[in-house]
């Protein structure tokens, strides 16, 4: 009887035994990833400090007398040298001072902004300080994907700081709660697992999907070979910044619903530069709608581009920044003018 209660305990126990020595497994496999991938990929400009931790960010073009300063927020599953190898280092080249953030979480910043880190609205008033901090602004600001959200809650909620906007492939319209997620991205989708699965099992999975993540972003274009070494695509494999780019995704429909009734209230020039076979943020659900909802938005679009707009089209990406900035600058001549005229003005 003694036996057969052994056994039966043995037998109730295995599964709990084999689960915990998977996720240890996991958890060494993860601690060995986001070693090398920080060891491979260390911050690569300098951090600006910001309420509860700092920014790090990454910085091209000259400093003294630029055309104009452009900041670069990028999307989900990136960190700032997505944007700036894609399009930034072509602007840089053109005469603009050019900053791309890492977005709290993402990269190498810290996740600051506290339970509501994943709103588009914090992280842009964590971007807000650090350009405050640098003393940059207004700027013209380019968001990409998920980048664009933040992009708009930064002109939306300061103002100071944004002199235009060009909205790159924009997740900007709300969509339902429910995202259209890999199965192990639904997997960890839900606190405390996304937690546990972020120390465990989540890099490893992720690092096994990361390539054909890639190329599933590029379609229809094929992916640009040398892409994950030049955007630093693995730094999102470590537990802090894939818990962090999880939490983005899942609370970024809720975040739009709120961000929506206030676009008509922009007034900066603003394009929005989407490609026509986009496959992840179809233009008729959310390019289109958000041209119709900012007053003056300019609409490009790019016949038989997709989501990485900013890789496979950044000459006409950057020709549609340019416009934008010398809008801005006409726009801020013609306001010194009239404030020029007001001083000069007899008093009556």
């Amino acid at each position: 009887m003694r036996s057969a209660l052994a056994a039966l305990g043995l037998v109730v126990a295995a599964p709990f035994v084999l689960a915990a020595l998977v996720l240890a497994a996991g958890a060494l496999a993860s601690l060995v990833i986001a070693l090398r991938v920080g060891a491979a990929h260390p911050p690569a400009g300098p951090f600006v400090p910001v309420a509860g931790g700092r920014l790090a960010t990454i910085q091209a073009g000259p400093e003294a007398a630029p055309r104009a300063t452009v900041v670069l927020i990028h999307g989900a599953s990136a960190n700032a040298a997505d944007p700036m190898e894609g399009v930034g280092r072509r602007l840089a080249q053109a005469g603009f001072r050019v900053v791309a953030f890492d977005r709290p979480g993402a990269g190498w910043s810290d996740r600051v902004g506290g339970a509501r880190a994943g709103d588009p609205a914090v992280q842009a008033a964590a971007i807000a300080q650090g350009l405050a901090a640098m003393g940059v602004g207004p700027a013209l600001v380019l968001g990409h994907s998920w980048g664009a959200a933040a992009a708009l809650a930064l002109a939306l909620d300061h103002p100071e700081r944004v002199s235009g906007l060009a909205l790159v492939s924009p997740v900007a319209m709300p969509f339902p709660q429910r995202m259209r997620l890999p199965w192990y991205g639904r997997l960890a989708a839900e606190p405390p697992l996304a937690w546990l699965l972020s120390l465990t099992l989540g890099p490893p999975l992720a690092l096994y999907h990361l390539r054909s993540a890639s190329a599933q972003a590029f379609r229809p274009q094929e992916p640009v070979p040398d892409y994950l070494a030049r955007a630093r695509a693995s730094l999102v494999l470590r537990p802090g910044a894939l818990l962090a780019n999880v939490e983005d995704l899942m609370g970024l429909p809720a975040a739009l619903g709120r961000l929506r009734p206030r676009y008509g209230s922009l007034g900066v020039p603003t394009v929005i530069v989407s490609g026509e076979a986009d496959p992840l943020v179809p233009v008729a659900g959310q390019a289109r709608p958000l041209a119709e909802a900012i007053p003056g938005a300019r609409l490009v679009l790019l016949p038989g581009i997709g989501h990485m707009l900013p890789w496979v089209a950044a000459e006409a990406l950057a020709e549609a920044v340019g416009t934008v900035a010398d809008e801005a600058a006409e726009r801020g001549e013609a306001a010194e003018r009239d404030e020029a005229a007001e001083g000069t003005e007899a008093p009556r």
